[in-house]
């Protein structure tokens, strides 16, 4: 309640992006404070239980609920997100250069569809600057994913140059990495996921890990995030190429094109539409996954979550962990509370003693 009735009215008074930096620069400069990160622990974070813990691409995840990419863009609050009851988060997306992104107005609250629309077009400060940022983390209690991008003056043809720089430059300080090929807010860059260019790309990808795998001694995870605009036969098509590439998962999926069913007027800019109407296209999309993959590739499912039936749904359909971004800005941060409550009772009342019994039990 705190946020819904103190938060939630000054930040949406305010215009999107100005709150959206209010928010990161807060969460940062309180985890910088003596006491800060006790404080936030106490107002909103979780103590693991073991039944919902996950362990996966050789990492630990004290809860299956992330943060999605896009929020903390450059890693400037993960010790703040990291207090505030997430089991993992993505930072990000991060491209080699930095890079302003387009022209502001650029994000758009829907609120009577409980969305969001942005074209920020992979603005970040580049990968030197993220490395620098992660390596001065005094704690590290989640997982953080990378998301990596091409930046926006790349040919496709030269892509696979940029995700292998992010790498290069991120690789001692992510803990795994997610290639971002389905943004619709960099031109062209969707078409990475099909045809030549997606296994040309996964291959230049999976090769820069296995060097520097091999180089640091570790074995740290790739996945891929695509798009929930596509045909079955495409979708068919994208999973049978990143199955065979050696990945270690997929993350369904980044944000819609799609404008069905919205009611407020924003509806009519551009962007990628996140939020509730991207629900049930974004759960399909895992379940199609699952059922082609016969589960044995992991996948995070992304898109529409607001409560704990919303992220069962997406793990009874095949997902091993899930992420939110959307329902953070309308929830505020008591939302990974009642999640991880709510997870709790749903996967009890089907009888499931830990969390993974769950995952993809609609296709048995």
């Amino acid at each position: 309640m705190l946020y819904r009735n103190f938060g939630k009215p000054v930040f949406f008074r305010l215009d999107p992006e100005k709150a959206h930096h209010l928010v990161i620069g807060g969460l940062h400069k309180t985890s910088a404070m003596p006491g800060g990160i006790a404080l936030l622990r106490s107002l909103f974070g979780i103590k693991e239980t073991p039944e919902l813990s996950v362990d996966l691409f050789g990492l630990h995840f004290p809860s299956p609920v992330g943060l999605a990419a896009g929020l903390d863009k450059n890693a400037e609050a993960v010790e703040g997100f990291s207090s505030i009851g997430f089991g993992f988060m993505e930072v990000g997306t991060v491209t080699p250069k930095g890079q302003l992104g387009n022209e502001q107005p650029r994000l758009f609250r829907l609120p009577p569809d409980e969305a969001l629309i942005n074209r920020m077009g992979f603005n970040n400060y580049g990968a030197e600057a993220m490395a620098a940022q992660l390596a001065a983390l005094k704690s590290r209690p989640i997982p953080i994913a990378v998301n990596i991008g091409k930046n926006k003056t790349t040919s496709n043809e030269e892509a696979y140059t940029d995700y292998k720089s992010c790498i290069q430059a991120l690789y001692p300080e992510a803990d795994f990495f997610v290639v971002n090929i389905s943004s619709p807010n960099t031109p062209d860059l969707r078409n990475l996921q099909h045809g030549s260019e997606l296994s040309g790309l996964l291959e230049q990808v999976v090769g820069e890990m296995q060097t520097q795998n091999a180089w640091h001694g570790g074995s740290k995870a790739v996945l891929v995030k695509i798009a929930p605009d596509v045909t079955d036969e495409e979708l068919e098509f994208m999973v049978e190429t990143i199955s065979a590439s050696g990945v270690s998962g997929i993350i369904a999926t980044n944000t819609t094109l799609s404008r069905e069913g919205l009611q407020h007027p924003h509806a009519k800019e551009t962007g990628g539409l996140s939020g509730k109407p991207l629900q049930e296209r974004s759960t399909e999309i895992v379940s199609r996954i699952y059922r082609q993959t016969g589960g044995k590739l992991p996948i995070i499912g992304s898109g529409g979550i607001f409560s704990g039936e919303d992220a069962y749904r997406k793990i009874r359909a095949g997902a091993s962990l899930i992420e939110i971004y959307t329902a953070l800005i309308y929830e505020g941060p008591e939302i990974n509370r009642r999640l991880h409550r709510s997870l709790r009772e749903l996967m009890l009342r089907d009888g499931f003693q830990h969390i993974s019994e769950a995952v993809g039990a609609d296709h048995r």
